[in-house]
């Protein structure tokens, strides 16, 4: 089955307003697009148009997507060796905090997607008298926010194992690409990995996108001989290049590389790559050098400050961080944090990362535990799921053992579930001590 035409129409339409806020000259396209005559060939060759359009004169962002330009703008004083010797045994088990912190970040934020307010999510929840959120979210706020989202295996009193989500697929997937090809994988690795686990209906996005391409593209010949494809799939027909879909595959690269943001963030462009450009990567990047730092570093806005020393200078993404992060250092408390990054930043909402990177800093710079933290990042809104799975990676690095109240654990009975094909490990406790191995297997991780 091919695409419709009306819905190839729509996706040139969606690539367009992506190109316009990339800085690429969109002049006339719009129209161009909608004029366009009803042929696949016209469509595909507008498609591959749009891959290569100009730059305007006026956009000062310099915003490379190979792993060699990004480094060279770079902060060229990153650590590029290991921060600090670690012992891959002694850090076992702060790993696995890391891994199972994200696990109850996730589920904690997952029935009040998709983009909430901080304002909205404080009111229903004063409603129902669950205001600060201290707990898995109650039906009864559910009930005042007037929105459920994949809540009947997630609100308070009905968990009983942890629900299958995207978020932690990924983290899985990146646990398997890691147990089998150590940091040598590939994006051949990747792509059949995806195939062989990943249903589509559980991808969205650039991800729908390619693993459907990676389908199709499985269905040739095996002997035949084709152009490296992975370029051309992430630059052609990908609307949302830019969401963070790449950004929650990045939590077991940081895990492997604990101290080693470097190699955390290489490891997290190959895998972002294969999806995303600009600052789909970038936020990627950022996020598992992130976590690699939470695991050494004692001051949290200097997590951050080493994480952004891993994606380009002169990208928006580091501009949004270094912003909020001055933001978020001259607040009073969260509230006031959130506040300022909110009113600069609130047109960038679900996935779209900016925003949502501002709340992260601000949880980090606030929290007082592991589940505070969680919570206070879930209350900030947005992607409440996917960045209450990375919020908590981060916390549990910072943290560690012990920091994470066994009650948001005990309502799991140690299970979780997933939607992928192949992995059947159902102990929770199981997955988490894989985790806690993975900078053994990583050479240079630890």
């Amino acid at each position: 089955m091919i695409p419709s035409l009306p819905l190839f129409r729509e996706t040139l339409r969606g690539i367009i307003e992506w190109k316009e806020k990339q800085g690429h000259v969109i002049d006339g396209l719009a129209d161009e697009a909608a004029a366009l005559p009803d042929s696949y060939d016209a469509m595909v060759e507008m498609g591959r148009r749009l891959t290569c359009l100009p730059m305007r004169d006026d956009w000062r962002f310099v915003e490379p997507n190979s792993l060699e330009e990004i480094l060279a703008e770079c902060d060229p004083d990153r650590p590029v060796e290991p921060m600090e010797k670690v012992d891959a045994a002694a850090i076992a088990p702060r790993v696995e905090s890391a891994f199972l912190s994200s696990v109850c970040g996730c589920i904690l934020g997952k029935p009040l997607e998709v983009n909430p307010t901080l304002d909205e999510i404080r009111k229903a929840a004063e409603a129902s008298g669950d205001w600060p959120i201290n707990d898995y979210i109650s039906e009864d706020m559910l009930a005042a926010l007037g929105r459920r989202g994949d809540w009947l295996a997630t609100t308070k009193g009905r968990i009983s194992a942890v629900a299958p989500d995207d978020d932690i697929n990924y983290t899985i997937m990146g646990m398997l690409l890691l147990e089998e090809f150590g940091a040598d994988f590939t994006k051949q690795n990747i792509a059949n990995r995806w195939l062989r686990n990943l249903p589509p209906g559980w991808c969205f996005g650039p991800e729908r996108t390619t693993i459907i391409k990676a389908a199709i593209r499985s269905l040739g010949k095996k002997d035949a001989v084709e152009k490296d494809p992975f370029e051309d799939w992430a630059e052609f027909l990908n609307p949302g290049d830019e969401y963070c879909g790449a950004l929650i595959r990045a939590d077991a690269y940081g895990y492997a590389c604990p101290g080693h943001p470097a190699l955390a963030a290489e490891l997290a462009w190959r895998d972002a790559s294969f999806t995303h450009r600009r600052t789909g990567i970038y936020g990627t990047m950022f996020t598992a050098a992130a976590i690699a730092a939470a695991f050494v570093v004692k001051d949290p806005l200097e997590i951050f400050r080493i994480a952004a020393m891993y994606v380009p200078r002169r990208s928006r993404f580091h501009e949004v961080v270094v912003d909020s992060i001055a933001m978020v250092e001259k607040a009073g408390d969260w509230l006031e944090g959130y506040r300022l990054v909110h009113d600069k930043y609130q047109e960038y909402g679900h996935c779209l990362i900016y925003q949502e990177i501002g709340t992260m800093i601000n949880t980090l710079r606030f929290a007082e535990d592991i589940g505070d933290g969680i919570c206070k990042q879930v209350s900030q809104g947005n992607d409440t799921d996917s960045f209450g799975c990375t919020c908590g990676s981060i916390l549990g690095a910072f943290f560690g053992p012990g920091k994470l109240d066994p009650r948001w654990l005990a309502p799991f009975n140690d299970t979780i579930h997933t939607s992928l094909a192949t992995f059947h490990e159902q102990r929770l406790s199981a997955v988490a001590r894989r985790m806690g191995q993975l900078p053994s297997g990583v050479p240079g991780g630890s």
